[in-house]
């Protein structure tokens, strides 16, 4: 699937669920809250929520780099970036219209970047998942996360659980070592999905 078209399919499917995306997962904060803890950043680090929709990470991860750290909500649908702007998350962190892509970012600007539920949706993923690799700096760290597990998203979506899932072992191994990262923890239950990656170089 080009860029184009997962780009379309992206905003159509995001576009008209924006209003009530957070009113749809009101338990999800202390998820968020946990996975953010385990991403090893320090106060003054640098971090980019990837994907971010309505920036419910974004005081999570401002809470731990700090006032003078530097935290960043991309995302491609501006319904998205609206609803979290009405959510006052704007106060947390700049958010900013861009694709995972093609990042407006230097090489090596950040120390980690937090991507929930964002792996499903990229159009290239190993391509996109190298593009992240190139705005973290060597040491960095990637986390793909979702606040409930796979088998506990597939009962919500009314489908099954299948191997061919990127979220499903070995393939985020495979698919992040070719990309710059190295799979450092995953970790697949009811209660989230978090896989932790290191940036190599």
């Amino acid at each position: 699937m080009t860029g184009d078209h997962t780009h379309t399919r992206v905003l159509d499917f995001f576009t008209p669920r924006a209003a009530d995306w957070d009113s749809r997962f009101p338990d999800d904060g202390p998820a968020y809250t946990a996975a953010a803890g385990l991403l090893g950043l320090r106060r003054g680090d640098a971090v980019l929520d990837a994907g971010c929709g309505t920036g419910r990470a974004l005081p999570a991860l401002r809470a731990v780099v700090g006032p003078e750290g530097t935290v960043l909500g991309a995302d491609l649908t501006p319904a998205m970036l609206e609803a979290a702007a009405r959510a006052g998350r704007g106060t947390s962190g700049t958010l900013v219209r861009a694709d995972v892509a093609r990042l407006p970012l230097r090489d090596s600007a950040l120390d980690a970047v937090f991507g929930a539920g964002l792996i499903s949706h990229l159009a290239r993923p190993e391509a996109d998942m190298a593009e992240l690799a190139r705005v973290v700096r060597p040491g960095g760290v990637l986390a793909l996360f979702h606040p409930i597990g796979r088998t506990a998203l597939a009962a919500r979506q009314g489908r099954a659980v299948t191997d061919d899932d990127l979220r499903a072992e070995p393939r985020p191994r495979e698919l992040l070592a070719g990309a710059g990262w190295r799979l450092e923890s995953y970790l697949d239950e009811d209660a989230r999905f978090l896989a932790l990656a290191v940036r190599q170089g």
